[in-house]
């Protein structure tokens, strides 16, 4: 028996409106029995998983991270399995779960891949995928419209972070980890529960989704050029290794900071300081290549 699968395509995605016949021809190829439904708005997706959680098998989303993200929430309620078609500008996602960007390719992990259950973070009241941060990650999503991540892809990240570096002032904020406190003056805090964020940049080299860890790291440098050193190091993670780096472990981390500030959730500003991180072990059950270590 075929299985059933809500099919929900951000169509304002990079590549959502162009590929979304594409994507169709290929799952019914792979003998999936599609519930189509058009999203012109990501803010409609929980909504309509919601709506269809008792009427099929699974969900596929296309799209980026972003729309993953509006998705999270209502996967979490119906624990529905879920099939990734990366149409989005960075696709870290898939970058972690080692889905390719090929369209071709992620449908048939789709549909003859394995389940394997992730952890997703928690901060405030918000669920995340990748990474949930602070400071110069917030600027960058601040400068980064719909137009230029389109027109431009990845490199519009690269572009907009170098513009952004060089306007970097430190803040002030207490990280409260295993009854430390720790007070750290610092450009950027971020806080990982996959492995890549920002178009390709690694939390932590080890990192994995399904470690049932978060990584932070703390970017605590005195000049803003200081930053253009760490970027090579940050493509992999190895930037923790920099005495301007602090980095930390665990499984539950509070910050705080003197005012309230904005925190990026896989590349969408959701919720403010003060904040609590948390993980939350194999929360939900995706679709990935059955060579896949997470």
């Amino acid at each position: 028996m075929c299985s059933r699968a809500l099919l929900l395509v951000n169509r304002h995605a990079r590549q959502g409106q162009k590929r979304l016949s594409e994507a169709i021809h290929y799952l019914k190829k792979l003998d999936l029995d599609l519930v189509e439904e058009p999203i012109e708005n990501s803010q409609h997706l929980a909504e309509t998983i919601l709506k269809y959680k008792h009427q099929v098998d699974l969900v596929i989303i296309g799209g980026g991270d972003g729309t993953l993200n509006a998705a999270v929430d209502a996967l979490v309620d119906t624990q529905l399995p879920l099939g990734i078609l990366p149409l989005g500008t960075a696709n870290d996602l898939a970058r972690t779960l080692g889905i390719p960007n090929s369209l071709a390719e992620a449908c048939k992990i789709i549909a003859q891949g394995q389940q394997r259950r992730i952890d997703l973070g928690l901060v405030n009241d918000k669920y995340f995928f990748n990474v949930a941060s602070m400071g110069l990650s917030v600027k960058i999503t601040q400068r980064l419209t719909k137009e230029i991540k389109r027109r431009w892809g990845v490199f519009a990240y690269i572009a907009t972070a170098l513009q952004v570096i060089w306007e970097a002032r430190p803040f002030r904020a207490i990280i409260r980890v295993n009854g430390e406190s720790i007070h750290v003056r610092t450009v950027q805090i971020a806080v990982g529960n996959g492995r890549y964020y920002g178009g390709g940049m690694a939390v932590v080299h080890d990192a994995t989704i399904d470690d049932q860890r978060l990584d932070l790291y703390s970017l605590e440098i005195e000049h803003w050029w200081q930053i253009i050193f760490l970027l090579p190091a940050m493509r992999q993670g190895k930037h923790i290794n920099s005495r301007k780096v602090r980095a930390l472990h665990g499984q539950e981390f509070e910050v705080e900071t003197r005012k309230p500030r904005p925190i990026n959730t896989d590349g969408e500003i959701t919720v403010y300081t003060p904040a609590k991180f948390q993980v939350i072990p194999q929360a939900i059950a995706v679709l990935v290549p059955s060579s896949t270590k997470l």
